[in-house]
């Protein structure tokens, strides 16, 4: 246990264990007289872990990633004592009780270090029900709520802060303090396999849901206390402007297609962010294809290089002064198993280095520190840093203005104060039943129906298909039914399967063709009976051949089977509304623009309808 010192009366933390109070150990003075404080003490070495943002190792197979249920307290002990790295994300997943036990014991090996250092733990989105490694993690003990899509399709600001406020304290009860998240990119290109992660395809709409999130997340409008989760929100800016919908974390998805016209309208969600005084801001992966800014060429380099998108538009023009944080992986080299594997790729394959792949690492980091960057999404390699700071790549002054951003956050939330949590409230508190209960009202809310039913009788007896429940009269046997309840997804195709993002995302044509399983399934259980279809769209799907077939259609944006079951046999009066349009045909899907949201011809369904409003 760390000393403790007592002045005045005041307990104070002995941090740096030297018997004196310092003045970054005196929580009477300001974060920011306290953070200038620690960074004249800090050694460059010290400087160049704050500016790593490393991975909480984990035992298991895939513990270099952090999946697994407890940590590697060697591996992470290396990061934090010898590294002197200070910000982790954790992919852990276990009950909230051993999970806070678990965070604590890297607040331990951070509190024996020479400055005493807290670590400031990270996570993607926990509170949904997609969990795709690098972009979200499981909800296990966490209370569940629709996805992002989902509480776009309800439509209130007022949900979005309270949903946040209760994943606040979830957070923090287990030792969490910032959340990689909100995703402020408008859904513009309807194949992109991240639609489901972001508020749909209205600007105005993301921008005011975006800014209630901030707002939840980090306890008002007034940026970090000690109550804060900090918020990093993403990707800055125009990522869902994605050719064919392909993703930036692979090579052939490394570019976003926009005009300057249409740049604007990406930017307009990230700007409620702005004035919620966000503590952090993500580049995005891609490259912003034959950009023009203000009438000149934007460098062909992607978002976390570009000092363009980072210094010129986001901290000059749009007034931002938190932190910029990079993405994961783009400091790697990418050679031919990146660019054109022949057997699958392993994470150790993964690099994203899209547009400076014939710089050195050390280049790399001195590019992206030099262009804004404050710290290095998914680094551990302090000895690249250390190399480009002797080297004279990156000015002592830059590294100061980035290490002091970093540690007045750790100071506003009252991290040096109070590391550790207590494992116990986080048992009782994460996952409460009032938190619980939020959550399925919330999914209940986010349900969409499409096209009512006609066959939903207190009497029916119910074949169900790939969706479970115990609230109504089911049968086995498809011929002693009267009426069938399936779920499907949205169909997509694998196009890369020796990607290892490219082989997990959903990606190709979004319609039902004739010759497609789930079509023929559809179609011969309608000749059959009634059937009414569930289709989870975790991108937008087109319906168009099986809507006349079908007796009822719904969307799932992020909802439990027996709220679902509910809302259909009960006849529910439904509230959600489409947070994207679902387009007629392919056709109209190609000879859409990627970077303008609503604009393919003659949509089957527009964006903000439901059966009430928009009857096929």
């Amino acid at each position: 246990m760390m000393k403790m010192l007592t002045v005045d009366n005041i307990e104070f933390r002995d941090l740096d264990h030297d018997g004196v109070l310092s003045p970054y150990e005196d929580h009477r003075l300001s974060a920011e007289a306290r953070a200038k404080d620690l960074l004249a003490r800090m050694t460059v070495a010290e400087k160049a872990g704050v500016m790593m943002h490393g991975t909480a190792q984990s035992n298991g197979p895939l513990g270099i990633m952090g999946v697994g249920t407890e940590y590697h307290e060697t591996a992470n002990r290396h990061l934090i004592a010898e590294s002197k790295i200070n910000h982790l994300i954790t992919r852990l997943d276990n009950t909230p009780a051993r999970f806070a036990e678990q965070n604590n014991v890297l607040q331990q090996i951070a509190a024996d270090t020479r400055l005493g250092i807290p670590v400031t733990i990270s996570t993607d989105p926990r509170h949904h029900f997609q969990h795709v490694t690098g972009a979200s993690s499981r909800a296990k003990g966490f209370s569940q709520w629709p996805e992002t899509t989902g509480l776009a399709a309800i439509g209130s600001a007022e949900l979005v802060e309270q949903f946040t406020e209760i994943a606040r304290d979830e957070y923090r009860a287990v030792g969490i303090h910032m959340a990689l998240s909100p995703q402020a990119d408008i859904a513009t290109e309807p194949r992109w396999s991240r639609i489901s992660g972001t508020f749909g395809e209205n600007p105005r709409l993301a921008r005011k849901l975006v800014g209630a999130y901030v707002k939840g997340m980090q306890s008002g409008t007034n940026g970090l206390h000690e109550k804060s989760v900090s918020c990093v929100v993403k990707h800055w800016v125009g990522y869902g402007a994605a050719p064919e919908g392909f993703d930036g974390h692979n090579a052939y998805g490394r570019f976003s297609q926009l005009t300057e016209a249409s740049l604007r309208l990406h930017v307009e969600p990230f700007l409620s962010s702005f004035d919620h005084k966000v503590a952090g801001v993500m580049p995005t992966y891609t490259i912003l294809k034959d950009l023009r800014l203000n009438a000149e060429p934007l460098e062909q380099v992607a978002g976390g290089f570009s000092s363009e998108l980072i210094t010129e538009l986001l901290r000059n023009k749009c007034g931002f002064n938190g932190f910029v944080l990079s993405d994961w992986a783009i400091f790697r080299d990418a050679g031919e198993q990146t660019f054109n594997p022949t057997t699958a790729q392993t994470p150790m394959d993964i690099g994203m280095p899209w547009g400076v792949e014939t710089l050195s690492r050390e280049q790399r980091f001195a590019k992206a520190v030099n262009a804004g960057c404050d710290q290095l999404g998914g680094e551990e390699d302090v000895v690249t840093m250390l190399s480009a700071i002797e080297n004279s790549l990156i000015p002592i002054q830059r590294i100061d203005q980035a290490v002091y951003r970093m540690l007045l956050q750790k100071f506003k939330q009252g991290l040096f104060e109070s590391p550790f949590v207590d494992a116990t409230n986080a048992g009782e508190l994460v996952g409460s039943e009032i938190a619980m209960a939020a959550g399925r009202s919330a999914q209940a809310r986010s349900i969409i129906c499409l096209k009512k039913p006609s066959s939903v009788d207190a009497n029916v007896r119910y074949h169900l298909e790939n969706i479970d429940s115990a609230t109504v009269s089911t049968v086995k046997n498809l011929d002693e039914a009267d009426a069938t309840i399936i779920k499907l997804s949205t169909p997509h195709e694998v196009l890369h399967p020796n990607f290892f993002f490219g082989s997990r995302q959903q990606e190709g044509d979004l319609d039902f063709k004739p010759e497609h399983q789930d079509t023929k399934k559809i179609k011969a259980l309608c000749e059959k009976m009634p059937t009414i279809a569930v289709i989870q769209m975790s991108r937008p799907a087109i319906v168009t051949d099986i809507i006349d077939d079908l007796d009822g259609l719904y969307v799932d944006l992020g909802v439990s089977d027996d709220l679902m079951i509910n809302a259909i046999v009960n006849q529910c009066e439904t509230e959600g509304r489409l947070p994207f349009e679902l387009p007629r045909s392919m056709q109209a899907t190609r000879d859409q623009r990627p970077d303008l949201p609503s604009d393919s011809k003659d949509p089957l369904f527009q964006i903000g309808t439901d059966y009430k409003s928009n009857q096929p």
